[in-house]
C-alpha cells in the first residue's frame, strides 16, 4: 500500500509543482542621477582569514569606496556574506573575512596600474593565518578580468593566485592546463538552454531568432541551443553573431538589425556579455520599437529593468535565471549600516526587493495597469528583503566555500601538522586549490554547495517576467521554473494565474516558421527549406488527416473511402448490377423481350414448317439456331444480381458453351447453303454429304471442343466472387474475377475463330441464287457478330467497375439480335405479313420472269 501510495505521489509531483508554484514578485528602481555606463562589472576582491575583528563601521567604510551601481550590488553582497561567515561561531572561529587590499571595481587598465603599486607591499604578509600563504582573489563579472590578473600576478609578479571567479561560466576559464587554479562559481548554462527550448515547445514555437556576442561564451550557448533544438524540431530564423569588435560591429550594423526587422519570426532569444557591443544592439533594438517577445538569461536582468520602458515588445521582456534562493536579512544588514543612506529607494536601484504578489493584485488587477506612482508608496511599505541577483549568489557562496576551506585548511594544520612542510606559494595554493574543489557544504539557506566540477548537476532555473512602468519602475514577477530532474515532458512548470497576471493578456503570440497544416492536409518540404518550414499540400485522393500538421496522410481502409474534406473514411457502399437500378432493369427488360421475340419467331417458324421459306434452309437447324439464341439472350441475366460463386461459373461457362452453339449453327446452316446450290451439277458426293447429313455435325463438333476448353478453365482457375473497392469512389463493387484472364480470352479467341470462318463461308457464297437463299443473311449477322465482339475488347478494356459488367452484357444482347435480326426477320416478315411470297408458285413465277 505504501509503495502505491509512494508511485502515486511521485507521478503527481509535477503537477503538484505547476499547481503550488510559489509566487516571487520583485521591484526596482532606475535613479535618474544614475549614468548608463557602469563601469562597475570589473571587479577583483582580496579575500583574507584574519583575527582582527571586523565590525558595522568597517563594513560601511568599505561600502563607501563603491561608486558605480553595479560595484555597489557586489560589495553589498560580499560584506553581507563576509558579516554572515564572521558571525558564524561554528565556522572559522576567533577569525574574520575581509577584503585586504580594496581593489575595488575597475577598468582594465585601471586594474593594471593599481596593482603593480599595492601587491608587492602586502602580498608577502598575507595568509589564512597571517603568515605565509597565497593569494586568493574573487573576481567578476568579465572573463577577461579573471584572465588579466591570472597573468599579471603569475607572470610579472611571479605569484600564484587562486581565482574565484562569479560572473557568469565562461568556456576560456575551464582550460585546466592555461588557468590550473581557478574554479567559477556560476553553473554552465546547459540547464538554461534545456529551459528556453522547453518553454518554445510549451507555447508550440518553432521559428525564434537568436542574438549572441561573437566569442566563445556565446558560440557554447549556441551549440548547447543548436543541440536540443534540432532534438525537438525547432529551428533558428536567424542567428544574429554581434562581433565584439567596436569597428566590425558598426560596419555590419545594418544588416544585423534588417536580419531581426524583416524576420518572420515573434520570438528573439538575447545572449551574451553586456559590456560588448551586444548592449549596443539592444538599444538600437529598442529605439527602432521592434515588436517581438524577448527572452533573455540573468546578464540582462539590470539592463532590461531599467529603462523607461522595456523592449517595445507584445509581452515584455521573459527572463531565465538559474535558481536562487531568497536571502533573509541582506536588506537589515545594509540599512544597519547606514539607514538613511540606504532606504528602500536607494537599494530598489541597486538590487531588487522582494515583496507578495497576492497583496498586490487588489491593487493592479495586471501589471499594464499599475499606476507607478500610487504602486511605488505601497511597495515600498511591503517590501520584504532585498534579493540576490545571480552574480551576487556565486559571491555569498564563493565566500562560503572560501571559509570552509580555510576552516579545514586549519583543521589539517592543528590536526595533521601538514602546513608545516609548505615551503612556498606555489605548493600553499595548489593544496588550496585541492581543498578547495573538494568542499561540499550546505549554505545557511539550504542549498547543497558542491564544489567537485565533475560532481555538479545541472542547475534549476527560474522564469521571470519583467515589466516597466513609467517613471524608472520595474516589476519582475517569476511566472514558472524549470527542474531537469524530472522526466522529460515534466520538467516545465508554468504558473497561468502569474502569467496572465504580469502579462495581462492569456493570448501568446505565435512563432512558427510555416502555417499549420488543418486536417484534410500533410506538410511537405522543398529543397533548401528548414525543417521546421514546410508547405500544405491536400491529402492524395482516398487518403486522409484528421490531425494538424501531419507528415503523412493515412489510406483508408479498403472497404472504406475519404470524405470529401479528407479528414475520415467513410464505409463504402456495397453494390452490384441489381435488378433494381434503371439501366440492370433495361437490360434485364431487353433480354426478355428479345428472348420472347426469339420464342415467337420459333413458335412462327414451327407452325409454318411446311412452307418453302422455311423447307428451303434446313428447318431443324432453324429450330436449333433459334433455341441457343434464346440461351444466349437468358445468360445474360446470369450478370445481374448479386454474384456469388454458382452465378460467377455459369455466367462464363453457359457464355462460352451456348454462344459456340449459335455460331456453330450459323456455320452448320452456312455449309448447308453451298452445298445445296453445288448440286445443281452431277456431283454425287457433294449429294451425299448433304443428304447424309455431314453438316449436322458441324454443331456438337464445335461446341465439344469449347466444352474441353471450358472443363480446362473449370480445373485451374475458376471464376470466383471478388469486390473491386478501387473502381468507384464511395463504392465497393461485387464482381465475378475471371479467375484465369488466359482462359476467358481463349474462348472468346474460338468464338472469333468460328465467327470468322462462318463470315468466309457466307461471304463465299454471297452470289448464288437468292430466292430462298439465306448466304447473304448469314453473311451479314457474322458481320454485325464480328463487329460487336471486335469493338467489345476496347471498350471492355477501358471501363471498370459495373460499367465493365454492362458492357459485356450489351455485347451479348447486340450481338445475339444481330444474328436474330440478319437471319429470322426477313423471313418472319414474309411469313406473317408476306405470306403470297412463301409459295414454290410465286418463286417458280418469279424465276420464269
Amino acid at each position: 500500500m505504501c509503495a502505491l501510495i509512494f508511485h502515486f505521489l511521485l507521478l503527481n509531483i509535477p503537477l503538484l509543482l505547476a499547481s503550488f508554484i510559489h509566487p516571487r514578485c520583485y521591484w526596482r528602481m532606475k535613479l535618474k542621477e544614475e549614468k548608463d555606463l557602469d563601469l562597475g562589472a570589473n571587479c577583483v576582491f582580496f579575500l583574507q582569514a584574519t583575527s582582527e575583528t571586523i565590525g558595522r563601521k568597517d563594513w560601511n567604510k568599505y561600502l563607501n569606496t563603491f561608486k558605480t551601481t553595479k560595484s555597489r550590488q557586489f560589495a553589498f553582497a560580499l560584506a553581507f556574506s563576509m558579516d554572515e561567515v564572521n558571525r558564524n561561531p561554528g565556522l572559522l572561529p576567533n577569525m574574520s573575512l575581509l577584503d585586504y587590499i580594496g581593489f575595488g571595481c575597475k577598468t582594465l587598465p585601471q586594474f593594471t596600474s593599481h596593482m603593480r603599486m599595492v601587491i608587492n607591499s602586502v602580498l608577502p604578509n598575507y595568509d589564512c593565518t597571517r603568515n605565509k600563504a597565497c593569494a586568493v582573489l574573487l573576481t567578476g563579472t568579465s572573463w577577461e578580468t579573471a584572465a588579466t590578473i591570472e597573468t599579471f600576478m603569475n607572470l610579472l609578479l611571479g605569484y600564484q593566485v587562486l581565482l574565484l571567479t562569479f560572473g557568469p561560466f565562461h568556456p576560456v576559464l575551464s582550460d585546466q592546463e592555461q588557468f590550473p587554479l581557478l574554479y567559477q562559481m556560476a553553473p554552465k548554462d546547459i540547464s538554461l538552454a534545456l529551459a528556453i527550448v522547453s518553454f518554445v515547445l510549451y507555447f508550440k514555437w518553432n521559428w525564434v531568432g537568436l542574438v549572441i556576442s561573437d566569442n566563445d561564451q556565446g558560440i557554447q550557448f549556441l551549440s548547447y541551443l543548436r543541440r536540443e533544438m534540432e532534438i525537438n524540431t525547432v529551428c533558428f530564423a536567424f542567428v544574429n553573431m554581434i562581433p565584439i569588435n567596436m569597428e566590425s560591429y558598426m560596419s555590419r550594423a545594418e544588416v544585423h538589425y534588417n536580419q531581426i526587422m524583416t524576420s518572420s519570426t515573434n520570438v528573439v532569444i538575447i545572449y551574451g556579455d553586456i559590456e560588448y557591443t551586444i548592449a549596443l544592439s539592444v538599444r538600437r533594438l529598442e529605439f527602432l520599437c521592434i515588436k517581438r517577445i524577448w527572452i533573455t538569461t540573468s546578464q540582462w536582468d539590470d539592463t532590461m529593468s531599467k529603462r523607461d520602458d522595456t523592449l517595445d515588445s507584445f509581452h515584455g521582456t521573459l527572463t531565465f535565471e538559474h535558481h536562487r534562493p531568497d536571502i533573509s536579512g541582506f536588506r537589515n544588514f545594509v540599512q544597519t549600516l547606514n539607514p538613511i543612506k540606504y532606504s528602500d529607494k536607494y537599494l530598489a536601484s541597486q538590487e531588487w526587493m522582494y515583496f507578495n504578489c497576492e497583496a498586490l493584485t487588489p491593487n493592479c488587477n495586471t501589471t499594464k495597469n499599475c499606476s507607478s506612482n500610487a504602486t511605488l508608496q505601497w511597495l515600498m511599505e511591503h517590501t520584504f528583503d532585498m534579493a540576490f541577483s545571480g552574480s551576487s549568489y556565486d559571491i555569498y557562496n564563493a565566500v562560503y566555500a572560501f571559509a570552509h576551506t580555510c576552516h579545514e585548511w586549519l583543521f589539517q594544520y592543528i590536526v595533521h601538522h601538514e602546513i608545516s612542510t609548505w615551503n612556498n606559494y606555489n605548493h600553499q595554493c595548489f593544496k588550496l586549490y585541492d581543498i578547495l574543489r573538494n568542499i561540499h557544504f550546505t549554505n545557511p539557506v539550504g542549498d547543497r554547495v558542491n564544489m567537485n566540477q565533475r560532481e555538479k548537476l545541472q542547475e534549476e532555473c527560474d522564469i521571470f517576467y519583467i515589466s516597466n512602468l513609467q517613471q524608472g519602475l520595474g516589476i519582475k514577477v517569476k511566472i514558472g521554473s524549470f527542474s531537469p530532474y524530472f522526466p522529460h515532458g515534466q520538467q516545465l512548470h508554468l504558473s497561468v494565474e502569474m502569467m496572465e497576471w504580469a502579462t495581462g493578456s492569456k493570448k501568446i503570440l505565435p512563432s512558427v516558421c510555416s502555417a499549420d497544416c488543418g486536417p484534410g492536409f500533410r506538410k511537405f518540404w522543398k529543397e533548401g527549406m528548414a525543417t521546421c518550414c514546410f508547405e500544405c499540400s491536400p491529402c492524395p485522393e482516398n487518403e486522409i488527416s484528421n490531425e494538424t500538421n501531419v507528415d503523412q496522410c493515412v489510406m483508408c481502409p479498403e472497404e472504406q473511402y475519404a470524405n470529401p474534406e479528407q479528414t475520415h473514411c467513410i464505409d463504402k457502399a456495397v453494390v452490384f448490377l441489381s435488378y433494381e437500378d434503371p439501366l440492370d432493369m433495361a437490360l434485364a427488360l431487353i433480354a426478355l423481350c428479345f428472348t420472347a421475340f426469339t420464342a415467337v419467331v420459333l413458335g412462327v417458324f414451327v407452325k409454318h414448317h411446311d412452307t418453302p421459306i422455311v423447307k428451303a434452309n434446313n428447318k431443324t437447324l432453324s429450330y436449333f439456331l433459334l433455341i441457343s439464341l434464346m440461351f444466349c439472350f437468358l445468360c445474360s441475366l446470369l450478370f445481374l444480381g448479386r454474384p456469388n460463386t454458382s452465378t460467377c461459373i455459369l455466367q462464363q461457362i453457359t457464355f462460352g458453351i451456348v454462344f459456340t452453339v449459335a455460331v456453330s449453327t450459323v456455320l452448320a446452316k452456312t455449309i448447308t447453303v453451298v452445298l445445296a446450290f453445288k448440286l445443281t451439277g452431277p456431283r454425287r458426293r457433294m449429294k451425299y454429304i448433304l443428304i447424309s447429313g455431314v453438316p449436322n455435325y458441324i454443331i456438337p463438333t464445335c461446341s465439344l471442343f469449347q466444352v474441353i476448353l471450358c472443363t480446362i478453365w473449370l480445373g485451374s482457375s475458376p471464376p470466383f466472387v471478388d469486390i473491386d473497392a478501387q473502381s468507384e469512389h464511395g463504392h465497393i463493387i461485387i464482381v465475378c474475377n475471371k479467375g484465369s484472364v488466359t482462359a476467358f480470352y481463349s474462348v472468346l479467341g474460338y468464338l472469333a475463330f468460328m465467327a470468322m470462318g462462318s463470315f468466309t463461308v457466307a461471304f463465299l457464297a454471297r452470289n448464288l441464287p437468292d430466292t430462298f437463299n439465306e448466304a447473304k443473311y448469314l453473311t451479314f449477322s457474322m458481320l454485325v457478330f464480328c463487329c460487336v465482339w471486335v469493338s467489345f475488347f476496347p471498350v471492355y478494356h477501358s471501363t471498370k467497375g459495373m460499367v465493365m459488367v454492362a458492357v459485356e452484357i450489351f455485347s451479348i444482347l447486340s450481338s445475339s439480335a444481330g444474328m436474330l435480326g440478319c437471319i429470322f426477320f426477313p423471313k418472319f416478315y414474309i411469313i406473317v405479313l408476306k405470306p403470297e411470297r412463301n409459295s414454290i408458285q410465286k418463286f417458280r413465277k418469279k424465276s420464269y420472269s
